[in-house]
């Protein structure tokens, strides 16, 4: 009987419609033109700017570009004319392929069907391909077969797109010849192609169904030097062939190495399968049974994790201290599930050793969800004594540090920070427990007390997220208890310098505004504050990259998923390859797909001036789609436009189909009691919920009700928005908790950290956008002055 061996497909979905293609060929040209020396000029570069993996990757991609030579630039520039007709020919095939991909409904596979037949050539093929694609998607073979076929049939532009997809629909429907009869040679034939890292795995399984183990293995022999060896389908592919081999000891190792190295993906499922049937589970030993149980806790797999340490459990001949361990641990997934009692946690082995210190954390987990102050003290007390040095006191005391933050008792949080921080200063939690402890005894009213372990915070910890906080809180210090304005100056300084677009520079800058003209003083303790290195980014695009003019033509065919792929492909792409993937996204106005992108690819963008990213790149980390409904909207609601757009940014990144867990709808996320409240308010009739959907209406009544926050909290934005976040009651509580020397005080002071970072991020973002407006119309005046 022939050999099974699963190939496992995954693709993340793809959301959103699309518009106006031909517009995203006319700006590439127009750009492609400033930039004909672009490839030859950064093919010398972009490989050294590398991380040591990425080198390690290079190398073996190198190799395998070696044997097989990238087309000369004329051969180049004749496969870009070539799919940019493709692309031209297909552009009114994009909404239609996005909404197959996105719903595969009845309609939707008819209304791309009919496209394709009424098409030909490179329309036609695009069609096809999309519907190949949505029947792959839903396990349909045969019709997805028929479609790739079709597809290649009109149009060779997507060729290699066609027979790899169309041999995995074939592999998957156990038609492992016609599979074999595409993938043999798909290397040589389709040398540039995306999929050739994923050919050799699928490849060999499909041999390895035909019964060729020997094909099987030359197969994957034959790739052990390319990217493709990394992927841990091949890696899994090679434990196959070695025990179709009879190669039984190789074999088992090499599942196990799967197993352990990539417990959490679906090859490990496949790896521990085998192992099974193999009779050869007992290669695993107790502690390595223990790894994936570990893996599966890290990961929140809290189910998953407590089976593994329940089937452990049942083990002979274990230690007594690895049945502790276990013990716990299973306990430990019982109270991230909810259903540990406190009887059941006491029951568990009190020994003197790590197991021990992890039983005393639960009993004080537990004893702070009862609010039992006196229980979670004694326990901490003994864990200080018995468990001086397990990271389990280190647990206790953040999370009882937290406890008394909430309940608003500063001084018990700072003894429980401030223990952690002394007794675990190489801590994960020791940046933020320290910051608190500063932060509370500044609340507190402990002045000296705060402005020391400010000066500490920046010190032990410049890299620390809450140092920047530090940073400013010191400076206003600084200012009004030490009365040295210069040094607090230089602190505003260091924050600008290194963190130009955060919440705290913006801060800083006014704090400045209000100190006037103050001297600059030196200290030594800041000099470490400087920009990070910035790779360089370019707005210019290659007229002879085949993958970028691909890229933009598999996004007809509604394959999004090979968008980002295909682009980075370009081994020449680094500076720009981000910008590529969000302006093809941007062009079909899916605004949340482009603004993701972008932040994926430029996390470091707070920590860079505007005028360091070129502008095409701010315009879309910060967009303004529906700009005249917000602008008109705004000023209707006395609304800073800036503002409503920041928002937007925030809460649904401008997905106006976004519906969140709480049940929140479109760009402002209005909840539908609040959506039908304002438009009665509006005076709109016989409203339905699904109206909040529509840019348009979610932006009229959520400016409306932005106004209401406002005016309920007294026109202050950092409570308006508060509230919007977390609901007004919270924010009229957190008011009493007060008084406040200034609002950055009272943003500072919310206790939940998500409410916290919303307001920063969207009175910070405010800025941004502002800023990122007068930049564009000062580069426009220097342009027209240049003219």
């Amino acid at each position: 009987m022939p050999l099974q061996s699963p190939f496992l497909f995954m693709r993340r979905a793809v959301v959103g419609l699309a518009l106006l293609s031909l517009l995203l060929w006319g700006g590439w040209s127009a750009q492609a033109q400033r930039s004909n020396s672009h490839t030859s000029a950064h093919a010398s570069t972009s490989k050294a700017k590398s991380s040591s993996k990425k080198k390690k990757r290079t190398v073996r991609h190198t190799h395998r570009r070696h044997r097989r030579p990238r087309p000369s630039l004329a051969a180049r520039r004749a496969r870009v004319a070539r799919m940019r007709r493709a692309f031209i020919a297909s552009s009114q095939l994009r909404p239609m392929a996005q909404q197959l991909a996105t719903m595969r409904t009845a309609a939707a596979y008819a209304g791309v069907t009919a496209y394709a037949q009424h098409h030909t050539g490179d329309a036609a093929a695009a069609a096809y391909l999309a519907l190949g694609h949505a029947y792959l998607l839903d396990h349909r073979y045969s019709e997805a077969i028929s479609n790739f076929k079709r597809a290649k049939a009109d149009s060779d532009t997507l060729a290699d797109v066609a027979d790899f997809l169309a041999a995995e629909a074939a592999h998957n429907a156990n038609d492992n010849a016609a599979a074999e009869a595409l993938l043999h040679g798909f290397v040589k034939r389709y040398p540039e192609s995306i999929f050739d890292d994923q050919v050799p795995a699928l490849e060999a399984n499909t041999l390895l169904a035909l019964n060729n183990p020997a094909g099987a293995q030359a197969v994957l022999q034959a790739a052990k030097d390319t990217d493709a060896a990394d992927r841990v389908d091949y890696q899994l592919a090679v434990g196959q062939v070695e025990y179709a081999l009879g190669q039984q000891q190789a074999a088992t190792s090499q599942f196990k190495s799967v197993l352990l190295q990539h417990p959490l993906s679906g090859e490990a499922l496949v790896a521990r399968a085998r192992l099974t049937q193999m009779g050869a589970a007992a290669a695993l030993s107790t502690a390595d049974l223990r790894v994936l149980g570990d893996a599966y806790y890290r990961a929140g797999r809290y189910r998953d994790a407590a089976e593994q340490y329940q089937a452990l459990l049942s083990h002979d001949g274990m230690s007594s201290s690895d049945r502790d361990g276990l013990e716990v641990a299973e306990a430990s997934c019982d109270l991230k599930l909810h259903r540990l009692s406190a009887a059941r946690a006491e029951a568990l082995p009190d020994t003197n050793d790590e197991n021990g210190a992890r039983r005393l954390y639960l009993l004080m987990e537990l004893a702070r969800n009862q609010d039992d102050e006196p229980r979670q003290q004694q326990i901490v007390s003994q864990m200080e004594t018995r468990f001086p040095h397990s990271p389990w006191l280190a647990e206790a005391l953040y999370s009882s540090g937290n406890m008394y933050l909430l309940k608003r008792d500063y001084a018990n949080a700072v003894t429980y920070y401030s223990y952690l921080a002394t007794h675990f200063p190489s801590s994960r939690y020791a940046p933020s427990a320290h910051w608190r402890a500063g932060w509370l005894s500044y609340r507190e009213g402990q002045y000296a007390a705060a402005s020391k372990l400010f000066d500490e915070q920046i010190q032990l910890y410049p890299a620390a997220s809450e140092t920047v906080s530090a940073l400013y809180w010191r400076g206003r210090l600084y200012e009004t208890r030490d009365h040295y304005p210069q040094l607090a100056a230089a602190n505003y300084r260091a924050i600008i310098r290194a963190y130009p677009e955060y919440f705290y520079a913006m801060l800083s800058r006014q704090r400045l505004t209000a100190l006037g003209k103050v001297a600059p003083v030196e200290d030594a303790k800041l000099n470490g504050f400087q920009p990070l290195p910035r790779p360089k980014l370019v707005d210019t695009f290659p007229t002879d990259s085949p993958h970028l003019a691909k890229a933009k033509l598999l996004a007809n065919a509604g394959l999004n998923e090979y968008v980002a792929p295909e682009i980075q492909a370009d081994p020449d792409s680094d500076s720009w390859s981000a910008l590529a993937e969000a302006q093809i996204y941007a062009s079909y106005d899916e605004t949340f797909r482009a603004l993701r992108a972008m932040k994926r690819a430029l996390p470091y963008a707070a920590t860079a001036p505007i005028s360091a990213i070129p502008l095409p790149y701010w315009r879309i980390l910060f967009p303004e789609p529906w700009w005249g409904t917000i602008r008109a909207e705004a000023a209707k609601n006395g609304l800073d436009p800036y503002l409503v757009a920041s928002l937007i940014r925030q809460e649904s990144e401008f997905n106006p189909n976004a519906i969140s867990y709480a049940n929140a709808y479109g760009l402002m996320q209005l909840l539908p009691r609040v959506g039908r409240e304002m438009a009665r308010q509006e005076g709109m009739r016989n409203f339905r919920t699904f109206q909040l959907l529509d840019p348009e209406t979610n932006i009229r009544l959520g400016t409306r009700y932005l106004h209401q926050m406002l005016d309920r909290f007294g026109g202050v934005p950092a409570y308006a928005l508060a509230a919007y976040n977390a609901g007004d009651y919270r924010v009229a509580d957190w008011q009493t908790a007060g008084p406040y020397s200034g609002i950055d005080e009272f943003v500072e002071s919310i206790p939940f950290s998500e409410t916290r970072g919303y307001v920063q991020a969207i009175l910070r973002n405010e800025e941004t956008y502002r800023a990122i407006d007068a930049y564009a119309r000062t580069q426009n005046t220097e342009t027209r002055a240049a003219r």
